[in-house]
């Protein structure tokens, strides 16, 4: 009688052919994404798409998935990608989400992942010396920005605010300060933790899109008149839509005056710690209570990879007061490696070997080389658009995300919103390179995020180049 666990499921033979068909198509996919003539993206109807996979359930050759996948996909190691914040891994990383997804610990407790347990503790501290925190910091990797930034406030509003919130609710409106240019996660995080919408106090942004620091006080006090406590005040390294840097320094100082929580939303250019050159953008980082820095973003590592670091490394701890007694101990002891105490989650993914890897084979200098090459590419692609008669700066890049639009005199501005909507619209049907758009002030610009290493300034003329000519087809 046949077994399937041992015939198929868990043949070792078996595994070896899939990994071995498998990386093939994925050694090809890398090889190709270097071809000038390969497309970024093979659009398709979110319809047409669902019903392809509809039919490959139950028509199509199992041999050929990985190999459809990666045709029906975003190719983010494509050198003409310059969409969204997401890095393009660098290759070594898929051998580690290998080895995760195989032994599969989930960390909750110490013996459910001892070897990537320790190599986070490891990896964690590194990247608190980065940053500049001396002994008593530490933090843990979690999935994703969005989640870091939720734990932040908790740990915040757990070490300010006097009341037993955790365990016995609020009785008091309370609330943060961020900058109304911050990604949309840290509204979202203030809403779930029950501040409601008046308890996020957007601090204005100056004309080049950072935290308008002179108001930190107006708007602090007037908060105050309004009843509500402020516990918590972030600072975004950079902004998503523009890319820029609020002046941490100077946030560290108010935060420190009003005896607040100092959080940085570094996930997409927290990076920029470990840039010789670019890191006095994080000037003052080093006094946060809480800093988020994503490692699928700048520092070429898969999804979903996020450091939450802490100065401190006992309100890591102490954020969560709920109990599991057969999982954990309560205790004032340092237990870095009971990563289901810490966490929101409970089981999580073996991610630090993504970090731990990096470092082991290229070590820290692969991201100061990397976080420097885009930022510098983002400067020279802005002094190209900048000279360029039909095209207009957003404002002058501080990271490695540029926003610019096509511009003509005859042009007017609700028209000009529409027609870059447009260009937009059919650089994502074309193919060849991939990038979004967002609207500040109410303006449409073109939004470039240039995350692959192998993007060279002669891509982004291509890109100009193309824009113009969709341009020309539209308008004639």
């Amino acid at each position: 009688m046949k077994n399937i666990w041992e015939d198929s499921v868990y043949n070792e033979n078996e595994f070896l052919r899939l990994s071995n068909l498998m990386l093939k198509e994925l050694q090809n996919h890398l090889e190709n994404s270097k071809n000038s003539t390969s497309k970024t993206i093979n659009w398709n109807s979110p319809e047409n798409e669902l019903s392809f996979w509809l039919d490959f359930l139950n028509n199509g050759k199992k041999d050929d998935f990985v190999k459809e996948v990666l045709t029906r996909t975003i190719h983010v190691h494509n050198p003409k990608y310059v969409g969204h914040q997401v890095a393009a891994p660098a290759p070594i990383t898929a051998i580690t989400a290998m080895v995760s997804a195989l032994l599969n610990n989930g960390m909750a407790v110490y013996e459910m992942g001892m070897a990537p347990s320790a190599i986070e503790r490891v990896v964690t501290d590194e990247i608190c010396k980065t940053i500049g925190y001396d002994k008593n910091s530490g933090g843990f990797l979690t999935s994703g920005g969005t989640l870091a930034n939720l734990t932040a406030l908790l740990s915040a509003r757990k070490a300010v605010v006097k009341e037993d919130i955790w365990n016995h609710g609020t009785t008091k409106p309370l609330g943060i300060l961020v900058c109304e240019e911050a990604h949309y996660c840290v509204d979202r995080a203030a809403r779930i933790m029950g501040l409601g919408e008046k308890g996020i106090i957007k601090i204005p942004a100056t004309s080049q899109f950072d935290m308008d620091t002179t108001l930190l006080e107006q708007y602090f006090n007037k908060a105050l008149e309004s009843g509500i406590e402020i516990f918590a005040i972030v600072g975004s390294a950079p902004s998503t839509a523009t890319g820029a840097y609020d002046d941490l320094q100077k946030i560290a100082q108010f935060a420190q005056q009003k005896n607040i929580w100092f959080h940085v939303d570094g996930a997409h250019g927290g990076a920029a710690i470990y840039s010789q050159k670019y890191k006095h953008l994080v000037k003052g980082i080093e006094n946060a209570d809480s800093v988020v820095i994503d490692g699928h973003k700048m520092m070429l590592m898969p999804t979903i990879t996020t450091a939450l670091l802490f100065k401190n490394k006992l309100h890591a701890q102490h954020t969560f007061s709920q109990k599991a007694d057969y999982l954990l101990t309560d205790t004032e002891e340092d237990q870095w490696y009971q990563s289901g105490k810490k966490t929101f989650e409970c089981t999580k993914t073996m991610m630090s070997l993504h970090w731990f890897v990096l470092l082991k084979y290229y070590g820290v200098a692969l991201f100061d080389e990397f976080v420097t090459r885009q930022y510098d590419l983002a400067k020279d692609f802005a002094l190209i658009v900048d000279k360029h008669p039909n095209f207009e700066l957003a404002v002058q890049p501080k990271s490695n995300i540029l926003c610019f639009r096509y511009i003509r005199p005859s042009i007017p501005g609700e028209q000009s919103n529409e027609i870059n909507a447009r260009i937009r619209e059919m650089i994502l049907v074309d193919g060849e390179f991939y990038m979004v758009q967002t609207k500040l002030n109410g303006i449409l610009y073109l939004r470039t995020t240039l995350m692959n290493p192998l993007t060279t300034i002669e891509h982004l003329k291509a890109l100009l180049d193309k824009i113009l000519a969709i341009a020309t087809k539209i308008s004639s």
